[in-house]
């Protein structure tokens, strides 16, 4: 963390309360000059801080950024989210998070208040204007390539989960798209780099529309499209949210290096929007209708055909349809 963000966090974790710019110095081996010019760096970011001779800095209001020092202060994790690279704006979070992947720690995250060139599954375009959640979070599993998608899995349950501690009625559709109301909130595109036998690295891109209007979205994405404000009725807190987010997340990552993938699954299945469901499979250059039956142990989608056959899906685009 920057001197700024160590100064951040702690006016954070006392907001309301003066903090000495004394002990703010001793602490943080600087000047107090160098703590008043990060102060004012911070006010010129939005920050309302008070400034009271012999007292200290006083933080009153924070904007509505997920900066680093936002994010750590009160997270609870102990990986997953340890270093945060942020970015007012940026091309997109898991090609940063690719080329960097190689030299940060497991848990970095990529974080960004807009993207401007978002990316879906299958090379789709992602809107990802200001007040959504953008990031993408680099793993080391040592793992081999074929089960790559039981984190896909994980991470749509930990997503799933974290939306509806929020009170909201989350669903996962196969492989990696979150749901409300049947209307899409959330998509996850996981990336990999690998050897032979071994994943060197893994890329978790997670992308919400938290605090956006949906309604500005392109015709085509409109009508398949929520928000989280929209579903709530108000904007959500989304420090808060990716907090608990990240959390979950570790809680999950933690379960399924000590105890497998099989819990994880279950819960996937409880929450899947697919299962039960008509479906059509676009794969391979080639379209499969039947009804979703289940999730195999690989994360493979399971599909009985109108002519009674099962198919296993690994990967392809699903759309629910309606019996016919």
């Amino acid at each position: 963390m920057t001197i700024k963000d160590k100064i951040l966090e702690k006016l954070i974790k006392n907001k309301g309360k003066p903090v000495s710019g004394e002990q703010l110095a001793s602490e943080l081996s600087v000047s107090r000059t160098a703590i008043w010019k990060h102060i004012k760096v911070l006010k010129d970011e939005g920050y309302m801080i008070d400034s009271s001779t012999n007292i200290g800095y006083s933080l009153n209001e924070t904007p509505d950024t997920l900066t680093p020092g936002e994010l750590k202060a009160g997270l609870k994790t102990k990986i997953i989210g340890k270093d945060i690279k942020y970015f007012k704006e940026t091309e997109s979070t898991n090609i940063i998070a690719r080329e960097i992947a190689a030299s940060v720690g497991e848990g970095t995250i990529v974080i960004a208040e807009s993207q401007t060139a978002g990316r879906g599954r299958m090379g789709r375009k992602w809107i990802s204007p200001v007040g959504g959640i953008w990031l993408s979070i680099i793993l080391k599993p040592r793992i081999e390539p074929v089960y790559a998608p039981r984190i896909t899995l994980l991470a749509g349950v930990s997503v799933a989960k974290t939306m509806n501690s929020f009170g909201l009625s989350a669903k996962i559709k196969w492989p990696n798209d979150i749901l409300i109301n049947a209307k899409k909130v959330c998509g996850i595109l996981t990336e990999i780099g690998a050897e032979v036998d071994i994943i060197d690295y893994l890329v978790v891109g997670i992308g919400i529309d938290a605090n956006v209007d949906t309604g500005t979205f392109p015709e085509e994405f409109r009508d398949n499209s929520t928000s989280l404000e929209n579903e709530m009725g108000h904007k959500i807190n989304r420090v808060e949210f990716v907090q608990k987010l990240l959390e979950e997340f570790e809680a999950l990552y933690i379960k399924f290096q000590k105890d497998g993938f099989p819990q994880i699954l279950e819960e996937w299945r409880n929450m899947s929007a697919t299962i039960g469901q008509w479906v059509k499979i676009t794969a391979q250059a080639r379209t499969i209708y039947g009804e979703a039956i289940g999730v195999d142990n690989e994360g493979a989608l399971i599909v009985e055909t109108g002519e009674g056959h099962l198919e296993k899906i690994v990967a392809g685009n699903c759309e629910h349809m309606r019996r016919t």
